[in-house]
């Protein structure tokens, strides 16, 4: 274990940087915290958010540990709420605008949710449920986005990187996965968007791959279409399911690289 830890130190770092991860409690997001930590040089800053706060807490302790020059800051939060969107901004550009010498911001917009995938199409006639969904899916992430860098505008030396997890499902159409599908095609776009706007800052849409967690298990016991419902458990007993640990360390490494188009859409497979 010291063998690889000290492997990992010695790769490309991303500098000093501060970075921003949502949905950092549990799986993908999780994971990427742990490895993206080692990267991260003495004095860089280090954001998890989420709506678990003992989960969070616990991540916070194990990074604050392992990694005592790097400032670990858990920040609970519901973003699917303006509230819970502002209690994140007031956190981190607290921490930020009192930082010195930062040679990278971060920004992964991890967290997400599946929405009712029991439905079809026709049964969303519920504007409350839909406008629920798309608060958390994809409005937090516009917002949080923006906020942050604009506190950063023109920054010389500042390195910036937005990350939006994406999904096959940002191009692909799954049925009775209505919200889903919308949500990720919704985040591929407006990070493109941003890409074309703004040609200093750094865009990603990754793409992870069928990764193997609680989404993947709400995936083949409650989506409403029996096909998909199969296909999903064919290819958890088949093995085909992605670590989290192992799709984390591709994004890791495509940050460090920092050889991809700005904007593009990049799957694990790809890779």
């Amino acid at each position: 274990m010291e063998a690889r830890d000290t492997a990992q130190q010695r790769q490309p770092s991303l500098g000093k940087a501060a970075c921003i991860i949502t949905g950092a409690s549990r799986g993908f997001g999780r994971s990427l915290a742990l490895l993206l930590a080692p990267q991260l040089e003495a004095g860089s800053i280090l954001f998890l958010v989420a709506r678990s706060r003992g989960a969070l807490a616990e991540l916070e302790a194990k990074l604050q540990c392992s990694f005592p020059g790097l400032t670990v800051n858990s920040v609970p939060a519901d973003l699917g709420t303006e509230d819970g969107v502002q209690l994140v901004l007031q956190v981190v550009l607290h921490k930020l605008l009192g930082a010195a010498d930062l040679q990278r911001l971060l920004i992964i917009n991890n967290a997400g949710s599946l929405g009712d995938i029991s439905k079809s199409f026709v049964d969303f006639t519920s504007a409350a449920e839909v406008n629920s969904y798309f608060a958390f899916n994809v409005t937090s992430a516009l917002c949080l986005t923006s906020s942050i860098l604009k506190a950063f505008p023109g920054q010389p030396g500042l390195c910036k990187t937005v990350v939006n997890v994406s999904s096959l499902c940002a191009l692909k159409p799954f049925k009775s996965w209505t919200l889903y599908c919308t949500g990720k095609a919704s985040r591929d776009m407006m990070f493109q968007v941003l890409a074309l706007e703004e040609p200093g800052v750094r865009v990603i849409n990754y793409a992870p791959g069928p990764l193997d967690t609680e989404m993947q298990q709400l995936a083949r016991t409650k989506s409403g279409d029996p096909e998909i419902r199969q296909q999903f458990l064919n290819m958890k007993n088949s093995g085909q399911l992605v670590d989290c640990s192992l799709s984390a360390q591709k994004l890791v490494s495509l940050l460090l690289e920092d050889m991809f188009d700005s904007g593009a859409h990049v799957d694990f497979y790809a890779i």
